[in-house]
């Protein structure tokens, strides 16, 4: 979601500047900024932000930069007679010079002629509202380009981190059985052999992770497949790390093993850089 966006046009008298800026965020964060003269076509204009960039935290401001010798800021020439005339009445011993310097720190003597809007300027100034809004979607599409590239290569890690994992799982479950066969010898005591195969199976059932690697790996395939979809799906991906994130804690805690669960530190690294990355998806 994170971007930038410039575009400016000189018109006759003032140049104009567009810029947009856009963020991380859960939705549309809108600020605008831009002249009074331009306020009435505010909501229009919003209207279309939210439209072209759907999410994120967004300043879009319009800058007019006067370029004529021309001002619409004139000395109010009555009020600041009138002002003299009433200093002289206090100061009757004050030259022209000291009153006028007192005449025109009072208020009231400048006065801002109320600019309208050109209908042709504003036609203009939309054009260059659209490129600069097309500049800030380009930005966002070439990180969209980067992301896509780093999203296959750490679903690609997690993916080979889960194998090596459950290569590792003969080794694990002969581990298991030998430490109980271990501990059931150091009791000295007689057991049911039989009875024992049943509670060890049950046992090693409890912790089979053959389930979370066929869950884990539809995530995985889903995540990709809502990556290459055509509509925003930034939440989306956001809800199915979560899930892949629970299946991978699952493993963890299933694991009992050292080299197992070593695997399954390195796919949560992974699946955390997935999760920073997908904030800046739409």
């Amino acid at each position: 979601m994170t971007g930038f966006g410039k575009a400016s046009l000189q018109l006759p008298t003032k140049k104009i500047t567009v810029e947009v800026k856009s963020l991380n965020s859960k939705g549309l964060d809108l600020n605008v900024r831009m002249p009074s003269v331009y306020r009435e076509m505010e909501l229009g204009l919003r209207t279309m932000i939210s439209t072209r960039l759907e999410r994120g935290k967004v300043d879009f401001a319009i800058y007019v930069e006067s370029t004529s010798e021309q001002t619409s800021t004139k000395v109010n020439v009555p009020v600041v007679k009138n002002y003299i005339a009433q200093l002289k009445e206090v100061y009757p011993e004050a030259d022209e010079t000291e009153l006028m310097k007192m005449a025109v720190r009072m208020p009231d003597v400048l006065k801002t002629e109320r600019e309208e809007i050109d209908e042709n300027d504003w036609d203009q100034i939309q054009v260059i509202i659209h490129e600069a809004l097309q500049n800030i979607l380009s930005f966002r599409k070439d990180e969209g380009e980067s992301l896509e590239k780093e999203f296959n290569l750490r679903i690609g890690n997690i993916r080979q981190y889960m194998e090596d994992a459950l290569a590792l799982d003969p080794e694990r479950v002969q581990a298991i059985k030998d430490r109980l066969h271990t501990a059931i010898s150091e009791l000295q005591v007689n057991i049911d052999e039989n009875r024992f195969e049943q509670e060890l199976i049950y046992y090693l059932e409890k912790l089979d992770i053959t389930e979370e690697k066929v869950r884990l790996t539809n995530h995985l395939d889903y995540f990709l497949e809502t990556l290459n979809g055509n509509e925003a799906n930034g939440r989306k991906l956001g809800f199915i790390t979560q899930e892949m994130g629970r299946e991978i804690n699952t493993m963890g805690s299933k694991s009992n093993h050292a080299q197992m669960q070593k695997l399954v530190v390195m796919m949560k690294d992974e699946l955390e850089k997935i999760k920073e990355q997908v904030l800046n998806v739409l």
